[in-house]
C-alpha cells in the first residue's frame, strides 16, 4: 500500500488541480502541513470582495500566501459601508509588488479605485488581460496608463465604465499590436466611431463586443454622425471569429458596416437593435464566413429608429436565404424583434425561416415575437434532422394543433415555451408519457397548468407570473 506521504508532489498538485470546488480545495488543505504549502504554491486564482477587511492587510496576506498567482478578481458587487472599507489605490500597488506572475485582473465594483491605483499595475509586464465592471472613478488616463506599459494585453472588457471618454488608449493599443479580444458594455463616452483608431490591430482581433447603452443613444443624436470618421477604410480583420453588436449605428458601407462583409472566419455573430443593418451587409456577411455557426439577430421595430434615417431599412428574406445559401455549418440560429414590432410588420416570413431551418444543419432555433411562424412552420420542423432545442417566446400564432408535431420531431430533445398564449394543457397530451424529451421548460403561459405538463419531459421546470399581461 502507498501512503500518501510516499507521493510525489507533481501527483498531488495533480489530485489538487481535479478538486474545482474552492472550499473544498481549503479543506483539504487544512488535511496536513504538507498539504498546507503545497496548496499555497500551486494555487493560481484568487477570488474576494466584501470579506477582505482590513483590505490592504487581508490581501498582503492572501497573495504572501499564494506566491503563484496569476489570476485575481476583486469584486464588491452587493456591498455596503457596514461591510467595512473597501480596496483603494495602495491595494492594487500590493498585486503589482507581491504578484509578479499576474497575467488576469478582474476589478467589479470597485467603487474607490482611481486612476492612480490603476497606473501602478503598469509594472504587471505580464499582464494580458484586464476586466473592469463599473469602476466609476476611473477615467480614459488610468487605462492609457496600463496599455502604455503592459504591452502584452490581449484582451480588455470594459463594462460601466461612466467616466472613460479619452481614447488615446485605443490608439495606443492600435500600435501594439497585441489586442486579441475587446468588450465594450454600456460606457457612455466611447463611441463606435473610435473604434476606428485600432488601426493595425483589428488584423490581430478575433472577439469584438460592443453595446452601446439604449437610454443613452437616442440622447445623442450626433452620434449618427461619429461613424463617418470611418470613411470607408479598409478594416483588416479576417482572423475575428465572434462578433457582437448591440445599440449600434451601422452607416451604410462605413462603420460597423465594414466589418460585417470582411471578416472571412466568423463563427458566431450577434446583432442586437443595430439599426441600419441590411440586406446587403448580412449577404456580404454570409458571402465571406462560411464558417459560420451561431447567429443572432434582434430587429428594431420602426417605432425605434431615430429621426435622422431617411428610410425605414429592415432586414428581409433575403438575408435568411443567403445564410442558408452560403453558411453551411450554421447550427445555432435565432431570431427576434423588439416590443414595438407589430405582426403585419415582420421582416422575415415564414419562408424565409424555414428556407434556413431546412438547408442548414440548425440544431439550435429561437425565436421571439416571431409572428409569422405559425402552426405550418410547427408541422414543417417535422422535416428536420438535427434540431435538438427550440425555444419559443411570445409566438402568439402558435397553438395546441402545432404544439402537438414536437411528439414528431425525430431529435428534438430540449423544448422552452415564454409567454404563448395559445398554447393550452391539450398541446401537451402528446407527450406525456412519451419521454421523448429531455427537459421542457415553460414559463408564463397563462392556459398552461403545472398539471399539464407533468409527464411530458424527464425533466420539467414550470413558472407562472403573469404580471407582464397587465
Amino acid at each position: 500500500m502507498v501512503l500518501m506521504d510516499n507521493l510525489p508532489d507533481q501527483l498531488i498538485w495533480e489530485i489538487f488541480n481535479r478538486i474545482k470546488n474552492t472550499i473544498d480545495r481549503n479543506s483539504v488543505s487544512l488535511t496536513c502541513k504538507r498539504f498546507y504549502n503545497l496548496e499555497n504554491e500551486q494555487r493560481k486564482r484568487l477570488r474576494v470582495g466584501c470579506g477582505l477587511n482590513p483590505a490592504n492587510e487581508a490581501l498582503t496576506r492572501l497573495c504572501n500566501r499564494f506566491p503563484n498567482l496569476n489570476k485575481v478578481e476583486i469584486t464588491y458587487s452587493g456591498w455596503m459601508s457596514k461591510s467595512g472599507k473597501q480596496l483603494e489605490d495602495p491595494g492594487l500597488s500590493i498585486l503589482a509588488n507581491i504578484c509578479p506572475f499576474l497575467t488576469d485582473l478582474t476589478l467589479s465594483y470597485c467603487t474607490f479605485i482611481t486612476d492612480a491605483g490603476l497606473s501602478s499595475l503598469s509594472s504587471c509586464a505580464k499582464l494580458s488581460s484586464l476586466k473592469l465592471n463599473f469602476t466609476p472613478r476611473i477615467t480614459g488616463s488610468g487605462i492609457f496608463s496600463i496599455v502604455s506599459g503592459c504591452k502584452d494585453l490581449k484582451k480588455i472588457h470594459l463594462i460601466r465604465c461612466l467616466n472613460i471618454s479619452n481614447v488615446e488608449w485605443l490608439e495606443c493599443l492600435g500600435k501594439q499590436e497585441t489586442l486579441q479580444d475587446l468588450c465594450i458594455k454600456n460606457c457612455r463616452g466611447i463611441g463606435e466611431g473610435y473604434l476606428v483608431k485600432l488601426g493595425p490591430t483589428w488584423r490581430n482581433m478575433k472577439r469584438l463586443q460592443f453595446e452601446v447603452d439604449s437610454n443613452y443613444r437616442y440622447m445623442k443624436l450626433y452620434d449618427r454622425l461619429a461613424v463617418d470618421r470611418w470613411q470607408k477604410q479598409w478594416v483588416p480583420c479576417e482572423n475575428m471569429t465572434e462578433l457582437m453588436l448591440t445599440n449600434c449605428m451601422i452607416s451604410p458601407g462605413r462603420g460597423l458596416a465594414c466589418i460585417l462583409d470582411k471578416c472571412k472566419n466568423l463563427e458566431k455573430v450577434h446583432l442586437d437593435m443595430c439599426i441600419g443593418a441590411r440586406d446587403c451587409d448580412i449577404i456580404g456577411l454570409a458571402q465571406n464566413s462560411k464558417n459560420l455557426r451561431a447567429i443572432s439577430i434582434r430587429v428594431p421595430s420602426d417605432f425605434s429608429l431615430p429621426l435622422l434615417m431617411e428610410n425605414p431599412l429592415r432586414l428581409t428574406d433575403n438575408s435568411l436565404k443567403s445564410l442558408a445559401q452560403n453558411c453551411t455549418q450554421l447550427e445555432s440560429v435565432s431570431l427576434s424583434f423588439s416590443d414595438g414590432e407589430f405582426p403585419s410588420l415582420s421582416s422575415f416570413s415564414l419562408d424565409g425561416i424555414l428556407s434556413l431551418i431546412t438547408t442548414c444543419p440548425v440544431k439550435s432555433l429561437f425565436l421571439d415575437r416571431v409572428y409569422s411562424f405559425n402552426n405550418k412552420g410547427m408541422e414543417a420542423l417535422c422535416g428536420s434532422d438535427y434540431l435538438q432545442t427550440l425555444e419559443l417566446t411570445r409566438c402568439q400564432e402558435i397553438s395546441d394543433e402545432g404544439l402537438e408535431f414536437v411528439a414528431r420531431y425525430p431529435w428534438l430533445r430540449v423544448l422552452r415555451l415564454t409567454k404563448c398564449l395559445g398554447v393550452t394543457d391539450d398541446g401537451f397530451k402528446p407527450l406525456i408519457g412519451l419521454c421523448k424529451l429531455e427537459q421542457l421548460v415553460v414559463n408564463d403561459c397563462p392556459q398552461v397548468s403545472l398539471k399539464g405538463v407533468q409527464g411530458a419531459a424527464k425533466s420539467v421546470s414550470y413558472k407562472q407570473d403573469l404580471s407582464w399581461m397587465y
